[in-house]
């Protein structure tokens, strides 16, 4: 996204269906929310948002994951 969106103002109508859009096919080719909050100047929760009404399957976190552990024989 070239053009970074001045914080804090409304995105409506053509403009945030435009971003939306964006904002899916770059996350589902593999970008981060937090990256993509970066690149277009907005908050992480702000993106988060737009993707989920985008319908996008959010990623889970990755990371080591807690449960038993498989017994070593």
């Amino acid at each position: 996204m070239a053009e970074t969106l001045k914080k804090g103002s409304r995105v409506t109508g053509a403009a945030r269906d435009k971003l939306a859009a964006d904002l899916k096919k770059k996350y589902d080719s593999g970008a981060s929310i937090r990256a993509l909050a970066e690149d277009t100047g907005r908050s992480y929760g702000f993106v988060h948002r737009m993707l989920s009404e985008s319908g996008v399957t959010l990623r889970g976190r990755g990371g080591a994951t807690r449960g038993k552990k498989a017994p070593t024989a």
